[in-house]
Parts: structure tokens; sequence; C-alpha cells
């Protein structure tokens, strides 16, 4: 099927501006996830058996395998319950702030297919957390999916910083019963001021809000304490993201998400001038050092979702050497195709039996 979709359909689609590709995508998933039978008669054909499949636990959650669909690609919540049956061990949406935003002017999304790689400046394009609440009451809740549902939370981009933490909190609050884990994203290089909420008092001002909210809800008749993860850039050094851990341990997160997109221009792209995120293969070393040091400096005591360049199987299980417990794929669809996580998938449950 790889080879399928490489050789037609991505010549086909890659014609068109990336954006609009994406929409198309998304616009048929949406189409199958509202054919719930065909979706499940998918889910067999692409999961694992059961006598080869390799659950995850993390977080107190169970994943039927170890790959999920990263935030970023279904941002509104209208096409991820198709994502098991293509082979998703796990689905995040968003990222999704508390206002309904367009994001940044188009074109915000750029390919470069000889580096397997894609800047993009979306710039958090989202319906708001009102809307897509209402659009995930009316599915399946927490515990009744086919597979863990996480929901990403970014800053609305008219909020300022000294308002950031009041807007988070609109979003968790409207949204955490929707959620079996939550992600507080401060680390997308295109909402203006967004990672500077990965520093010092300003993180610590975040996370003491937004898990004192959680606790909050572990007390309330009908509600319950959510997972609760943080997602990092790449761009962090090695000092920052002890400071980072240090408050991830003060405040008893539940894992980590390593990592957003980068700033950086490695190799061809010291030359390109668009501005925005790079994602895809010129992503990989720098995501798995990151993990490998997370790991070792938390003596692989907290879960990390590995992101970052997973372009084949041995990217995926070169995360999960690193320390990662699941890992999530989004730019490598754009060049492996709408099956690519059940492929990953199915290596890395044969690479286990190795």
């Amino acid at each position: 099927m790889g080879l399928i979709y490489e050789k037609l359909v991505r010549r086909a689609l890659f014609t068109l501006d990336a954006e609009h590709a994406h929409e198309l995508g998304i616009d048929a998933l949406t189409v199958l996830s509202a054919l719930p039978p065909l979706c499940r008669l998918m889910e067999r054909w692409n999961g694992l058996p059961a006598a080869t499949a390799r659950p995850v636990e993390a977080f107190g959650l169970k994943f039927p395998n170890a790959v999920g669909l990263a935030a970023g690609f279904d941002k509104n919540a209208t096409a991820w319950p198709a994502a098991a049956a293509l082979g998703f061990g796990h689905v995040e949406i968003g990222t999704v702030t508390a206002l309904r935003q367009p994001g940044n002017d188009r074109p915000r999304a750029f390919r470069y297919p000889a580096s397997e790689a894609v800047i993009n400046r979306m710039g958090f394009n989202n319906h708001g957390a009102e809307a897509v609440a209402r659009r995930l009451a009316r599915r399946a809740g927490p515990g009744q999916r086919r597979i863990p549902l996480g929901i990403n939370l970014g800053k609305s981009k008219v909020a300022p910083l000294d308002q950031a933490v009041a807007d988070y909190l609109v979003s968790f609050n409207l949204l955490a019963g929707h959620a079996d884990y939550l992600v507080l994203n401060v680390s997308s290089p295109n909402t203006p001021g967004l990672r500077q909420l990965q520093d010092g008092d300003r993180l610590r001002d975040l996370l003491g809000a937004v898990t004192a909210a959680n606790r909050a809800r572990a007390t309330t008749p009908g509600q319950g304490r959510k997972p609760l993860l943080l997602k990092i850039a790449p761009d962090l050094n090695f000092r920052q993201i002890d400071a980072v851990l240090e408050t991830i341990a003060e405040f008893g997160l539940d894992g980590i998400i390593a990592t957003n997109t980068t700033l950086a221009r490695p190799g061809p792209f010291a030359t390109v001038s668009e501005a925005g995120g790079l994602s895809g293969a010129p992503l990989r070393q720098r995501s798995t050092e990151i993990i490998s040091y997370i790991s070792r400096a938390t003596h692989g005591r907290l879960p990390i979702i590995g992101v970052g360049g997973i372009m084949d199987a041995a990217g995926a299980g070169e995360k999960l050497d690193a320390g990662a417990t699941l890992v999530q794929l989004y730019t490598g669809l754009v060049y492996r195709g709408p099956f690519f996580a059940a492929e990953i998938a199915q290596a890395l449950a044969d690479r286990q039996r190795t």
C-alpha cells in the first residue's frame, strides 16, 4: 500500500498546495468516521492480530499499539474516529485554543520532498474549545473508544502572556471531560510568545493552575483526574530541559511529549527563507537526542511520547530504544501515506518478537 501511495496518490496530491491536500485528507477521513461499520472492518484489516499485538500501558491508559497520530493533523475533532481504522493506537487532536481563530495567512505549509520535510506556520487555526467540546459530546466518550483520545491545548493568539493561564484553563475546563489525556502545548513556534511559557515562573504558574483544576476534578462527582502531559520544543538546551523536568516533577505531570517542530535550519535549509516550524526527517536526530536525555535524567520513570522525523520503522524503533514509551507520526503520513501507522505498528511488533 505504501508503494502505491508514493507512486500514484502522493504524486497527485503533491500537485496541490500542501494545506489543500491536507484538507482533502481530513474530508476523506471525516466521511470515513461517519461510517462505523467500514471503520471496524478496516480496523480488523489494519490492526495487529491478537497473537502478535504488543499493547502498551502508560499514564493509566491502555494503548493497542505504540503508534499515535500527532496533534496538528485533526485540529477540529472531525476525523479522529477513523484513526483506529488506519492502524493507529491512539490519536491526539488539536491544538485547540480557548477562542476560535483563523491562524496565520496562507500559504502557511510548505513541503520539501528532497528532504522529506515540511515547514508550517499554521498558527493554531481551529474552531475553538467550545465548538470542539460540542463536537466531541456527540461521539463516544472516554472509556468507550476504540483507542485513547488526547486533546492538545494551546494559547489563543490574542491572549497576552499575563493572561495565558486563564486562557488555558478555559480550554481545560471545556475539554477535560472529553479527553483520555490532555497535553499543554507550550512549544509551537507559530504563536508569538508561546515558547516563553516553557520558562521558569511562567511554566510553574501554568502547571500549578492546571494541575489544581485537574485535582479538583478528582473530588467532583462524575468527573475525575485526567493524565496531563507537557509538549516541549526541540530547540531547548539541556539546561533548559532540566528546569522543565524539575517543574514537571514538582507538579506531578504524567508525561512529556518530545518534541514539537524546530526553528533550526540544518543542512540544505540554511538558505530556506520560509518562517515556521520544520518537521520531518531533518528533526529525527535532535528529537531522539532529547528523548534519550529525558529518559536518562528521569531514570526512565517519566513516560515519553516521542515525536519528530519518524519516516520508517527504524526511526520509530530508535525513539523507543532511546526511552520513549509511545511514538507519534504526522509528517511521515504526508510522505508515506495513510496506512503508514499500520506498517510501523506491525514492524515494531515484529521487532519485539525477535
